[in-house]
């Protein structure tokens, strides 16, 4: 049953003749008899009785066709709204852990299209909502990292959620604070050294676990720690208290101003540095629009020129 036999039925019960009804619908009356006939044998119903005089509704028909005509006014009124030419926007979300550069590539990418067509979103959040915002498909993409530490248990939800991770760039942790802090000057910052400051985390909510963490070294002893929600509150912390946060030193300095560094995290033997892999997350077989082709292309330019 498709939508173009709905409207034969129904135009041939308001012609009462399977000849007016061709030619109002532009088919052979054959072809018009045969796409009923197959209807019928699909439902198991006899719509029609006919006659020398034309055509009627069984008893069958009658209850049918009053379905049919609701079905078709619905798949109308979806068309109106969301077909071409209609009058709801079309989407494109982006689901991210807390960068600066995930912004920035958003921001180019909806610089290209326009925003009257579109009901553009990007949602900086806790990586479990990342991943579950790109599975329901509210957002196409996702922007999160692994590393050998949660490569198993982000790997195994990726999975069970149809959901793919695409690498865009390797990198290690830098420590990341206020131009101001009294490590800033330094060309490497240990974790002795960073002992006598809080360190900043992004909270997880209920999965507040090493496994979501957005910073890597994780699992290290942090002597004070401060978790907040937010990038703008973690960079007033940054400056209020000295704080410092570790993450991949990719920092986009048009968005977040030039009061903050990054700089370089020294390993020792009993606090190793890391390899993040950050990379994006799609949900398996479906087809990318040009957007979020788009998006993505933004991406790796972006982090290609910050190798």
């Amino acid at each position: 049953m498709n939508i173009q036999q709905l409207r034969y039925v129904i135009t041939i019960t308001e012609s009462g003749s399977l000849n007016r009804a061709a030619e109002r619908l532009y088919v052979s009356q054959p072809a018009l008899t045969k796409a009923v006939k197959e209807l019928e044998g699909e439902l198991g119903i006899q719509i029609f009785h006919r006659s020398g005089r034309g055509v009627s509704l069984t008893a069958d028909g009658t209850e049918f066709i009053a379905y049919a005509r609701g079905i078709c006014q619905q798949y109308d009124n979806i068309a109106e709204r969301y077909g071409q030419g209609g009058t709801i926007k079309k989407k494109f979300g982006v689901s991210t852990q807390h960068y600066s550069f995930a912004t920035k590539a958003f921001v180019e990418t909806v610089k290209d299209f326009d925003m009257n067509e579109y009901d553009f979103a990007i949602r900086e959040t806790k990586t479990r909502e990342v991943i579950e915002d790109v599975s329901r498909l509210k957002s196409e993409v996702g922007v999160l990292y692994m590393s050998d530490f949660n490569r198993a248990v982000i790997g195994k939800i990726l999975k069970s959620n149809k959901l793919t991770f695409h690498k865009l760039i390797d990198c290690k942790a830098y420590v990341y604070l206020w131009r101001e802090h009294p490590l800033a000057n330094k060309e490497k910052i240990t974790f002795e050294e960073l002992s006598s400051y809080p360190c900043l985390s992004f909270e997880q909510g209920d999965n507040n676990s090493f496994y979501f963490s957005e910073e890597i070294l994780t699992t290290s002893d942090y002597p004070q720690i401060i978790h907040t929600n937010d990038r703008a509150t973690m960079l007033n912390l940054m400056v209020g208290l000295n704080g410092y946060t570790l993450c991949s030193g990719i920092i986009c300095e048009e968005l977040n101003g030039s009061d903050y560094v990054a700089i370089p995290y020294a390993e020792d033997e009993n606090n190793p540095n890391s390899i993040m892999e950050i990379g994006y997350i799609v949900k398996d077989d479906t087809v990318q629009s040009a957007i979020t082709k788009r998006y993505i292309e933004e991406l790796r330019k972006y982090l290609g020129g910050n190798k």
